[in-house]
């Protein structure tokens, strides 16, 4: 019995996947319906966020009349949506963060080692990704899963390590205090 080509993933994308060493953490499937004559059709929407666990991550979302298929989109979204974020000591943030998207709005906040993710929903998700193992983060205004994680995407662009502001003033990384 031969197997749909749209169920799971064939052999060919399993090895491409597995060289890449990145992690895939699906944060949210939707379902939406769209009333016909006949009945109702349902569509799927799905968020991942993907991340290689030393400060690379992306997210995407990926829309579909089935699950796996919606999945397999936003995995490829988020791919090549990947961005870089400085961490301090490869386990935290190096300072407070105020991100906005819509009617969300997150503060990160950079925490003593051992402290491990404290934050709500959608956010975890993206800092297991990325590699941070010590933040406390919280979330206001929305629960929205969308606007959340553009909130957490916008703080997380905005981190900077003394070495970069250093550089780009000039100075000794040594005399530059990080808030």
């Amino acid at each position: 019995m031969m197997s749909n080509p749209r169920r799971g993933r064939n052999n060919e994308q399993d090895t491409a996947q597995e060289g890449d060493d990145l992690m895939e953490k699906l944060v949210v499937i939707k379902r939406t319906a769209k009333v016909v004559k006949g009945g109702s059709r349902f569509n799927f929407s799905a968020i991942v966020v993907v991340g290689d666990g030393s400060g690379q991550v992306g997210v995407g979302l990926g829309k579909a009349k089935e699950v796996p298929e919606s999945i397999r989109k936003a995995t490829e979204k988020a791919r090549k949506s990947m961005v870089t974020i400085d961490l301090k000591e490869g386990r935290t943030i190096h300072h407070q963060m105020v991100g906005r998207y819509g009617a969300g709005r997150v503060v990160l906040r950079p925490a003593a080692a051992g402290t491990g993710i404290i934050a709500g929903g959608s956010m975890r998700p993206i800092f297991e990704c990325l590699g941070i193992r010590d933040v406390l983060a919280k979330s206001t205004g929305t629960s929205n899963p969308h606007n959340l994680i553009k909130a957490t995407f916008d703080a997380l662009a905005c981190v900077r390590s003394p070495e970069t502001i250093a550089s780009k003033r000039g100075l000794d990384p040594k005399k530059v205090r990080v808030c």
